[in-house]
């Protein structure tokens, strides 16, 4: 386990990483304390080391130094510094304070938590306070459970970015993966009442058994609701999780997930789709639809693809996604001049996996769903012309 300290005239803190195969573990405190562990699971030993590297990084940029041990040897506690003089009020705790159950003690009889992404307090009566005082907030505590909350928040967003390039990589996922993340609160969240179709050993998908996805035992298998209200269990080797423009019964999945108030932590049943179009002229290479949108700066379209995810290269944004096993970019242009300059989108075109331009018969039905999707997104946030403000 690699060690990191952050010493300095507010903090005396450590952090410590280390990865095994699919798990990461973090432990972090107060330096001469033994501080807290957690330990994440995540698809691939690849995948936890990228967490891994990408978190020391924002350690060192953070300040913190890592801490070398002799081969062998554990690096030890660096005692805690003297403890500066406490209000008049944290002699009111004269014994130590047991914190309740998702509750931290902060010292002088505080509690923290985190509930909802915000920092909480209670006093030592136990009353919930309005607002967490100044000196509770600037506490090793508190530092710690912003921490814990800002490695969460960043774990949720990656774990419903890798859900959703699944569903648009059209790739089988294993259900070993499944059960080595379900677990996972981040995980779950963005996997649970996903539409998914199972997929049998020889690759085979039965699209008569897909469904909301509920759970994942061992020894039951992957639990399904069906479009029949049905629970299932499937003894699937793999599952799907399907572009909603290829849900044949789109309209009645998203009925039923009203019905029996299902969420979904990627944007599946509720994103926009966009068929393909049965009168497209013939030998149609690119869709003007999006021409002329104005933006005043380069740099607000820039950041309005930033916003929607879109990869921006060569003055086109960009939408990639994986059909039929082969990849296929959506390319819609935006402008390569001076950031600060106005610029006008122009075409949206589709290329294959070797940069070669594709007519739109030879776009498969979610890679166009997708770049009409960019397109829009994009072209809406334009300078709308005062005769559209009024029409």
């Amino acid at each position: 386990m690699r060690r990191f300290e952050l010493v300095d005239g507010k903090s005396s803190k450590f952090w410590e990483v280390s990865h095994e195969g699919t798990a990461l573990t973090v432990r972090f405190g107060k330096i001469g304390t033994n501080g807290q562990t957690q330990t994440k699971s995540f698809p691939t030993s690849e995948k936890a080391k990228a967490e891994h590297d990408k978190l020391i990084k924002e350690k060192t940029g953070k300040g913190y130094s890592e801490i070398t041990a002799a081969e062998g040897e554990v690096a030890p506690a660096a005692p805690a510094p003297a403890a500066a003089p406490k209000p008049a009020r944290a002699k009111k705790a004269e014994a130590p304070v047991v914190a309740e159950d998702g509750w931290i003690d902060a010292g002088g009889g505080y509690l923290l938590a985190l509930q909802d992404g915000k920092l909480v307090c209670k006093n030592p009566k136990g009353q919930r306070l309005a607002s967490v005082p100044k000196d509770v907030k600037d506490s090793e505590a508190a530092e710690q459970l912003v921490d814990v909350r800002d490695w969460l928040a960043a774990h949720d967003k990656e774990c419903a970015g890798t859900v959703e390039a699944w569903m648009l990589r059209s790739l089988p996922t294993p259900r070993a993966v499944l059960l080595a993340v379900w677990e996972d609160p981040s995980w779950r969240r963005a996997l649970e009442s996903a539409v998914v179709v199972p997929i049998d050993g020889r690759g085979a998908r039965d699209e008569s058994r897909a469904g909301f996805l509920r759970g994942v035992d061992p020894d039951k298998g992957i639990g399904v609701v069906s479009l029949d209200g049905e629970t299932l269990w499937l003894a699937a080797e793999a599952i799907a999780l399907p572009h909603p423009i290829l849900l044949g019964e789109l309209a009645d999945y998203r009925a039923l997930a009203i019905e029996l108030g299902f969420t979904q932590g990627i944007a599946q049943l509720l994103r926009e789709t966009y068929p393909k179009p049965a009168d497209l002229p013939k030998g149609a290479a690119a869709i003007r639809d999006f021409v002329g949108g104005e933006f005043q700066q380069l740099n607000h379209a820039l950041g309005l693809c930033r916003r929607h995810g879109y990869r921006v290269s060569g003055g086109w944004a960009v939408s990639r996604v994986w059909e039929g096993g082969a990849a296929c970019e959506a390319r819609f242009w935006i402008g390569s001049e001076d950031p600060m300059s106005p610029t006008w989108t122009d075409e949206l075109v589709w290329v294959d996996g070797d940069e070669r331009p594709l007519k739109l018969d030879a776009v498969g039905a979610v890679a166009f769903s997708e770049g009409m999707r960019m397109g829009s997104q994009v072209f809406a946030g334009r300078v709308i012309p005062k005769e559209e403000n009024h029409a």
